[in-house]
């Protein structure tokens, strides 16, 4: 019986997550990570935004991204006032933090999009 609790709980946990990331990404342009290189190849006015932690930073990187932990965004936007005319990329390890970065880019009214697949899915030209 009490296995039966936990599997629910997990399951709506899990569930819930999924919701949030969905209602989250409405609105907001999701690319793969062969769009981005694409786009950083052709020039486009891009900033890619790494929203992980530093130890993950230090594991790992895209060439010349942006670095803010997402939750110190929200007081360190002042950094991204000079890429307000650019299309802001974030990403994290696998493009659920990076949602939530770009919905609250969004909401300060920045041009953001999501890499899908986060780093995970980014393979360096």
């Amino acid at each position: 019986m009490m296995t039966n609790i936990w599997i629910l709980l997990i399951s709506a946990v899990i569930v819930g997550f999924w919701l949030r990331g969905r209602f989250l990404a409405r609105g907001i342009p999701q690319y793969s990570a062969a769009v981005v290189a694409q786009k950083r190849k052709a020039h486009e006015a891009l900033v890619l935004l790494d929203v992980r932690s530093s130890a993950e930073r230090l594991a790992r990187s895209i060439t010349d991204s942006m670095h803010i932990p997402l939750p110190e965004l929200s007081d360190r936007l002042p950094e991204l006032e000079r890429y307000r005319d650019r299309e802001i990329v974030c990403y994290c390890a696998s493009g659920a933090r990076s949602a939530s970065a770009a919905h609250l880019l969004k909401t300060k009214g920045f041009k953001a999009a999501n890499l899908t697949g986060g780093i995970a899915a980014w393979r360096e030209e």
